[in-house]
C-alpha cells in the first residue's frame, strides 16, 4: 500500500480536557500528516495519553475538534477510531497472554465459516492471513499459533504492528513502544516504523525517551503541563534542547 504524502490527514484543533476541576489539556493543537513520524514527548503527567485517548476515541473533548482529512470527525468509542483507520498499541495491553498469535492478530474480527447453522472460527486461514501478516513486518515466528506469552517484548510489538498492517490502518499510535525493551529489540521497533512510513502509513510515537524516538520521528512535538510548548521538524531542533524544553 502506497498512501499519500504531504498535507494533513489529521488535525486536533484547541483540545480542552478537565477531569473534575483538574485541567489535563489546555488549548493544544496537534497534526499528523501523511506518511509522517511524529514524536510526541514530555515528561510523567504532560497530557501526552490524555490527548492520544482523545484522538483514539477514548475520552471526548471537552472543547476543541478533529479533524480527519477535512472532515470534523466526533469519536464515541475506540472502535469508531478503528473504523476510520486509527490504531493504538498500548505497550501493556496490546496482545492477549493467554491466546495465540492468529487469535490475537485477528481479535475482535475473527474470520468465521458456517457448518450448517453453526459458525465456526477458521483457524487454517486466520493462522495463513496471520503468517502472510507477519512475513510483511520481517517477522519470524515458529507458528503463529504459538502463544504469545512465548514472545518476547519487541516480537509482541512486531505483531501488534503486522496486525494493524493487515486492517489497513491509515495512523498508527505506539503508546511507549521501546519501554523494557533491549537496544536490539528498541532498533527493530524503530525499523518497524520506518517500514510503515515507507509503505504510506504515519504514526505517532509516545514516549518520554527522547533517545528512542529521534532517530525515528520526522517531526516532534512537547508537552507539558497539558499545553503545547514546542513543535518543531527533528532537523531543527537537538535531543539536548528538547531536553531543556521538558524539564525547564
Amino acid at each position: 500500500m502506497q498512501g499519500k504524502t504531504g498535507g494533513t490527514m489529521v488535525e486536533m484543533r484547541n483540545i480542552h480536557k478537565w477531569f473534575g476541576r483538574v485541567c489535563a489539556l489546555r488549548g493544544v493543537d496537534f497534526r499528523v500528516g501523511y506518511s509522517e513520524v511524529v514524536g510526541l514527548v514530555g515528561d510523567n503527567g504532560a497530557g501526552k495519553s490524555t490527548l492520544i485517548k482523545v484522538l483514539s476515541g477514548v475520552f471526548p473533548p471537552d472543547e476543541g475538534e478533529i479533524v480527519l482529512e477535512g472532515r470534523v470527525v466526533r469519536f464515541s468509542s475506540p472502535r469508531d477510531a478503528m473504523e476510520a483507520g486509527i490504531e493504538t498499541i498500548h505497550q501493556e495491553t496490546a496482545l492477549v497472554d493467554t491466546m495465540d498469535v492468529r487469535r490475537n492478530i485477528f481479535l475482535g474480527r475473527e474470520l468465521t465459516y458456517h457448518l450448517g447453522p453453526i459458525e465456526l472460527l477458521d483457524l487454517k486461514r486466520m493462522a495463513e492471513e496471520s503468517a502472510r501478516a507477519l512475513r510483511e513486518v520481517g517477522l519470524e515466528l515458529r507458528s503463529a499459533a504459538a502463544s504469545v506469552r512465548e514472545l518476547s517484548g519487541g516480537q509482541r510489538q512486531g505483531v501488534a504492528i503486522a496486525r494493524a498492517m493487515y486492517f489497513k490502518t491509515r495512523l498508527l499510535i505506539l503508546d511507549e513502544p521501546t519501554n523494557n525493551l533491549s537496544v536490539k529489540e528498541s532498533n527493530k521497533v524503530l525499523q518497524y516504523i520506518r517500514d510503515l512510513k515507507r509503505q504510506g502509513i504515519s504514526s505517532i510515537f509516545i514516549t518520554h525517551n527522547l533517545h528512542h524516538v529521534y532517530p525515528a520521528a520526522d517531526r516532534l512535538v512537547v508537552l507539558k503541563h497539558g499545553e503545547k510548548i514546542a513543535d518543531v521538524d527533528r532537523e531543527d531542533t537537538s535531543i539536548e534542547e528538547l531536553t531543556h524544553l521538558m524539564i525547564a
